[in-house]
């Protein structure tokens, strides 16, 4: 190969490395933002409950017609909805097995957990009935019907927009979430769910199946869903 050779070979691997190079930095950044607005929209979120759980210690009773004019919904689902969707791209993006994504689920459960508190909280206390389900999944690879019923809770989760839907993460390692899980006597056998305080129920369900465990489901309010089931609550 001549000397002028070898420069256009130089220069178009110096391009193509720098082309690279700026590409990986530009990823790197845009995961960085990302992952930064999402522990911002968590705070908030965080903000938002400690302020609706001291609402509700001082005003006592008062919050009951709080509570009745948002349908047993005291706190923040669109926003713990929409943190949902930013973690399950932070995890497709970085990996589930990534630092940073382990721990923003593991606030965001604590955040679900607190949610969930609060709720049952203000039903014994103003006598409301809401209906929520809890959702016990796994990512490991011993649940395989786990992403199929993930589609089914998103997708009645944004027809019945007051249904609580709290999805967790069975292995996360996190202390209050196996309180959770041995209160409820969950047996990691995936997936399975609580409806209401009710025993756990075990494997995919589809959504007649929920509709005929909890009937009163299909008596909230209604909104018409993007699509049928094809979103993935689990993350």
């Amino acid at each position: 190969m001549t000397f002028s050779g070898w420069r256009r070979y130089t220069l178009a691997l110096f391009i193509t490395a720098a082309i690279f190079g700026t590409a990986f930095y530009v990823a790197y950044l845009f995961n960085e933002a990302r992952v930064a607005d999402i522990r911002a929209t968590e705070d908030q979120i965080s903000i938002d409950l400690q302020s609706s759980e001291t609402q509700y210690e001082l005003l006592g009773s008062l919050t009951c017609s709080y509570a009745s004019s948002n349908e047993g919904n005291p706190v923040l689902s669109d926003e713990l909805n929409t943190l949902a969707n930013q973690l399950t791209y932070a995890e497709d993006t970085l990996g589930s097995e990534n630092s940073q994504v382990i721990q923003l689920k593991e606030q965001y459960s604590l955040l679900e957990i607190q949610d969930y508190l609060l709720l049952e909280k203000l039903s014994m206390q103003c006598g409301t009935h809401p209906i929520y389900i809890l959702y016990f999944y796994s990512n490991a690879g011993d649940c395989s019907s786990c992403g199929e019923e993930g589609d089914v809770l998103t997708y009645l989760r944004e027809t019945y927009p007051t249904l609580r839907v709290y999805s967790f993460d069975y292995h996360l390692d996190l202390s209050a979430l196996k309180t959770l899980i041995e209160l409820h006597t969950i047996a990691p056998t995936l997936p399975a769910l609580i409806i209401n305080s009710r025993l756990p129920v075990y494997g995919f369900k589809s959504v007649d199946d929920i509709l005929k465990i909890a009937p009163g489901i299909a008596k909230l309010s209604t909104t018409t869903p993007t699509s049928s089931p094809t979103a993935n609550t689990e993350f």
